[in-house]
């Protein structure tokens, strides 16, 4: 960072949109020489960025992060030597990733970040027949592969002896494999689809877990959090009441400095529902699919990566369907468009301030 002149990440953040200062400078004066329309420009910056709260609204947004602290419990149990072992066996995961040998669904990519889906998996985002939050399906038995058995061994029986699950709760893993600069957006983990807590545990770099933010692109950049959470190689997170269901959770392109995976462990509610055997997404579970080519990019992480804008994927279809984007460019979810939609929106009141609820 000392390199590049900057010694604070948002300063460097900062640098990249200069323009908003300009715009914002303008509309405050504006409304100082007695314009109506700068003063309510200067409202609409204001209420996207977030940059003014009055009393009444910082003191809700403190109330809520003591509701937000206050549902996560955190531990440190795995030692460095038993994080190398299991970062060892995420890079066998991501090698046979590589070479095709999971079942299609097993293998979710995305820019900077891949998933892998064991014991069940999940339609969201763009591979949603409908979308909206309640619209998430597990995948029919069979559709992606067991979870591995160094999973059961390294890490869920750690966690069952330490008294943080009990036995025979995970159905579900997921593996998030992020790059410098990779990012999930904000969401809430389906609640139709999983049952509390959730359960995460975090490998090779220390990074943090925002809640409350709101995402928008063309530069990438996010809002303030409400609450940050640290969250340290080989720590355990559990969310469970306030933190897992009422506010959304996410990791921003400028907390993952180095590659990091997390290992989310769930479990799926009886009564979740799954896709049919109609389904265009469903594929038969004896069926073992072509090999699946290879896309991660083998190019060294670029350090700078994290604070630099990018073109995602959801940038590039609201590219292919400009019509559409600009009724929903500035709001994401689900890993894909958050949707101002009735559908879509969920509002929760709580403490006397309006949540808008997205579901992942």
């Amino acid at each position: 960072m000392a390199a590049s002149g900057y010694s604070d990440l948002r300063e460097k953040l900062k640098s990249m949109t200069p323009h908003r200062d300009e715009e914002r400078n303008k509309y405050v004066d504006g409304a100082s020489n007695g314009s109506e329309k700068g003063r309510k420009r200067k409202f609409r910056e204001s209420d996207d960025d977030d940059c003014e709260h009055s009393d009444d609204s910082t003191e809700l947004r403190e109330q809520e992060a003591r509701r937000v602290r206050s549902s996560i419990q955190q531990r440190s149990i795995f030692t460095p030597e038993e994080c190398a072992l299991i970062e060892e066996k995420i890079d066998d995961v991501v090698a046979q990733g590589e070479a095709g040998l999971y079942r299609e669904h097993t293998v979710d990519r995305a820019p900077l970040r891949n998933k892998y889906f064991f014991g069940e998996g999940y339609t969201y985002g763009s591979q949603l027949e409908k979308r909206g939050p309640g619209q998430e399906r597990l995948y029919r038995k069979g559709e992606v592969d067991e979870i591995p058995s160094w999973v059961h061994e390294l890490v869920i029986k750690r966690l069952v002896s330490s008294g943080v699950i009990p036995e025979g709760f995970v159905n579900s893993a997921v593996i998030n494999d992020y790059q410098p600069g990779g990012c999930i957006v904000s969401h809430v983990d389906p609640l139709h689809i999983f049952a509390r807590p959730i359960v995460s545990v975090s490998f090779f770099s220390d990074s943090a877990l925002c809640f409350g933010c709101r995402f928008q692109f063309k530069p990438i950049r996010v809002s303030e959090p409400v609450f940050v959470l640290p969250v340290r190689r080989g720590s355990v997170t559990v969310l469970s009441g306030y933190a897992a269901d009422d506010i959304t959770h996410c990791i921003r392109p400028q907390d993952i400095k180095q590659r990091r995976a997390v290992i989310i462990l769930r479990k799926t509610r009886p009564d979740a529902p799954r896709l049919n055997s109609d389904s265009p997404l469903s594929s038969s579970p004896a069926e073992r699919p072509a090999p699946l080519k290879a896309k991660r990019s083998h190019r060294k992480a670029d350090p700078d990566a994290a604070h630099r804008p990018r073109v995602l994927e959801m940038d590039k279809e609201e590219n292919r369907h400009p019509s559409a984007s600009r009724h929903r460019r500035h709001s994401i979810s689900s890993e894909n468009y958050w949707r101002r939609g009735q559908d879509s929106d969920k509002h929760r009141e709580s403490s006397g301030r309006k949540v808008k609820m997205r579901r992942h």
